[in-house]
């Protein structure tokens, strides 16, 4: 078995698991196109609800576009495919398609290459309504300093585009992880605060968590630790 069809296994396996009533993936599935790179996660979503024509599958991948010293550089890419019988269709990737990654070039002549990257699929969560889930995705990109982080969280809209719901950003650093819960999931969100003079070498708290949450029609940050772009991907 190939890397990609041994992760899609075992992607699937573990996601019939939490979703036992939700239509089953057929045995044998492709993609068109293939992911570019190597495919590092794979993670099945209903975007459109828990039925065939809703299922959704969201690949990171990353492909090395140079390397110096020891140290390796690659871009990263986040694509979004839509079932269409035994064949997962290309809908939307990132950065080709917009964030939240950006195109990684080489610092003019010098064997570097920014932004350094990292993406993380955080997962599948019910967060606008029940029975219809978003997708959830974490990416980091640096050059001089320590960066920024963004939790994005990825939905379809009325004409079935990927489209952002809502993306946070953090100076440094900024985790996610979904919280299931009575009144619906959220997302716990972890990370250094900065007040607004504050540089990032010096977070005004070290450790602090909020939770990002959709009810009554809008997003929110509780406590407002971290930076809420609603409806877009923060700005370059």
């Amino acid at each position: 078995m190939r890397p990609f069809e041994a992760l899609l296994a075992s992607a699937t396996f573990v996601i019939a698991g939490l979703l036992p009533a939700a239509p089953e993936e057929p045995a044998h599935v492709t993609f068109s196109p293939a992911p570019p790179g190597s495919a590092v996660q794979s993670q099945l979503v209903y975007l459109n609800g828990e039925a065939m024509h809703g299922q959704w599958r969201a690949v990171a991948s990353k492909k090395l576009v140079g390397s110096a010293n020891g140290n390796s550089f690659y871009q990263w890419y986040l694509s979004i495919y839509a079932i269409d019988e035994a064949t997962y269709r290309l809908k939307f990737q990132s950065p080709a398609d917009g964030g939240p990654l950006a195109v990684v070039t080489q610092a003019g002549g010098a064997k570097l290459w920014f932004p350094v990257q990292q993406l993380r699929i955080v997962g599948a969560a019910e967060l606008m309504q029940p029975a219809t889930q978003q997708l959830v995705v974490q990416s980091h990109e640096m050059a001089a300093d320590c960066g920024a982080s963004t939790v994005a969280v990825l939905t379809v809209n009325a004409a079935g585009q990927v489209v952002p719901a809502v993306s946070v950003r953090n100076g440094c650093e900024l985790n996610a992880s979904i919280v299931h819960g009575s009144n619906g999931d959220a997302i716990a969100l972890s990370g250094p605060y900065y007040g607004p003079n504050a540089p990032l070498c010096c977070p005004t708290k070290t450790h602090a968590s909020a939770t990002l949450r959709y009810a009554d029609g809008k997003w929110s940050v509780r406590p407002s630790y971290f930076s809420l772009f609603a409806g877009r991907f923060p700005p370059n």
